[in-house]
C-alpha cells in the first residue's frame, strides 16, 4: 500500500511558475512509476506527466513544453514543475503511483493521492 500526499498548490497569476510535490510512504518508492494527472470541474482526469523507476519521462499534450517531472528517491517524493501557467491549467492536480500498463492511462495506476488545487487567475 502506497500513501501519497500532494502539496504546493494555490492561487497564482497567469504566466507564473509553480512546483507541486507528492510525498509517498509505504511500499518501495523507487520501484514505482509515478505520475501526475489533473482534473478540472466537469472534465475527465487528464494525464500530465509520468516518470518511471529508471527516470524515463513522458508528458501529456496539455502541458508539454511547460512542465517537467522529477523524482527524489531519497525523499520518496516526486515533483511537478509548471511554467507559464494559464487559466486553463486550473484544476486539482493528483499524484498516482504504480503504473502497470499504458503510462498515460488512468487505469494503469493503483494508488492515488487526494490532490492539490491549482487556480490560475487571468
Amino acid at each position: 500500500q502506497v500513501h501519497m500526499v500532494e502539496s504546493g498548490g494555490g492561487l497564482v497569476q497567469t504566466g507564473t511558475s509553480l512546483r507541486l510535490s507528492c510525498a509517498a510512504s509505504g511500499g518501495t518508492f523507487s520501484t514505482h512509476t509515478m505520475a501526475w494527472f489533473r482534473q478540472a470541474p466537469g472534465l475527465e482526469r487528464e494525464f500530465v506527466a509520468a516518470i518511471t523507476s529508471s527516470d524515463g519521462v513522458w508528458y501529456g499534450d496539455s502541458m508539454k513544453g511547460r512542465t517537467t517531472i522529477a523524482r527524489d528517491n531519497a525523499k520518496n517524493t516526486v515533483y511537478l514543475n509548471m511554467y507559464r501557467l494559464k487559466p486553463e491549467d486550473t484544476a486539482v492536480y493528483v499524484c498516482a503511483a504504480s503504473g502497470d500498463g499504458p503510462i498515460s492511462a488512468r487505469t494503469s495506476y493503483k494508488y492515488w493521492g487526494q490532490g492539490t488545487q491549482v487556480t490560475v487567475s487571468s
